[in-house]
């Protein structure tokens, strides 16, 4: 366990994107949010946009009160029209998108007084990518993007240079789950990236043909011919041999894909399976354990950041942990700092 005294602001000012996602809903994402915007007012100039929608005054899931995002002068946003129409912001229109989302297209605004906005974004990584570089391209500093229900949504927070995950109550009544499934997801999201450019260049090769691919000891190609990688155990435990170096994974890895090869050959060990990135890995603590303890090995495309870990003591179904001893524990299981922004930390 570490001891953190520093801010969020003074841990993410030294990026120019950061994503904020969550562990499920309710567990104070835009708490966090409107967090930071209170420790960088006056500081420097945010760029502010969503992975679907924030900011609204109802929780359209689970009906309960959100809290507001309340900006600045001077911060620029990427919106849907309609998020914007629901917001009470002076602004000055900077551009229009043409990216569409159900809420209407994407528009770029400055805020011209303070005041509280709806945040609606696009779901495609291409177009998060291209959004990011336009608000700093207009001045920001720092671009916040705001996650979606959970990270099983949330397009790739590879797009950002670091990533805050946020956890809380709301997840379960127990604490003793909600810290280790926090714990698990750290971990998983966390994990080591291959810096191997050549193999990295192999896999982007893979991922424009298909689903699948083997990498040979000789820096060969094998595509596998699947629809995708839920139901392919069969398919990669019969091409696995001595010579596999590699099993390259577009799309999710699940449990049942990992359990399936694991009963079926013990060729896997040692072989390196290549995934775009942590939020692909959808892998119960058991699992992913397992097939590392048996000489598995996974490793990410793409890194993820995680530079801290918000907790939420408090549930909005009417229980809450108690604050500090929540705290503790995530600080004991995590080398992230953990802030409570609920009780000011």
């Amino acid at each position: 366990m570490k001891n953190y005294t520093s801010s969020i602001f003074n841990i993410i000012q030294k990026y120019d994107s950061i994503s904020i996602i969550g562990m499920s809903k309710n567990v104070g994402k835009t708490t966090t949010l409107n967090h930071i915007l209170r420790q960088a007012r006056g500081k420097i100039i945010l760029g502010l946009t969503s992975i679907g929608r924030d900011g609204e005054q109802m929780d359209v899931v689970t009906d309960t009160e959100k809290p507001k995002i309340y900006i600045e002068k001077g911060t620029i946003i990427a919106t849907a029209k309609q998020c914007l129409l629901n917001s009470d912001i002076t602004r000055e229109i900077l551009k229009t998108t043409g990216f569409n989302t159900p809420m209407g297209e994407i528009i770029i605004c400055r805020a011209i007084s303070d005041g509280y906005v709806e945040l609606g974004g696009p779901s495609q990584n291409s177009y998060m990518t291209l959004i990011c570089n336009e608000l700093k391209r207009f001045g920001s500093n720092l671009v916040i993007v705001d996650g979606a229900i959970s990270r099983k949504t949330f397009a790739s927070p590879s797009i950002t240079k670091a990533t805050i995950l946020s956890t809380g109550a709301a997840m379960s009544k127990s604490m003793v789950k909600v810290v280790d499934e926090t714990s698990h997801i750290v971990e998983l999201l966390s994990l080591k990236n291959e810096e191997d450019l050549s193999i990295l260049k192999l896999a982007s090769d893979v991922f424009k043909i298909g689903k699948i691919g083997i990498i040979c000891i000789d820096n060969s190609i094998k595509m596998l011919d699947v629809v995708t990688a839920l139901g392919s155990a069969k398919v990669i435990v019969d091409v696995i041999d001595k010579n596999t170096s590699y099993v390259v994974i577009k799309g999710v890895v699940t449990d049942k894909l990992l359990e399936d090869i694991m009963t079926s050959t013990n060729k896997y060990k040692g072989v390196i399976f290549l995934v775009e990135d942590g939020t692909k890995l959808f892998l119960s603590r058991e699992t992913f354990y397992k097939f590392k303890n048996r000489g598995g090995i996974i490793k990410t495309i793409n890194p993820i950041n995680i530079v801290c870990v918000t907790a939420n003591p408090r549930s909005p179904y009417g229980y809450e942990f108690d604050k500090n001893r929540f705290s503790h524990e995530l600080r004991k299981k995590l080398n992230v700092p953990v802030f409570d922004v609920i009780g000011g930390e």
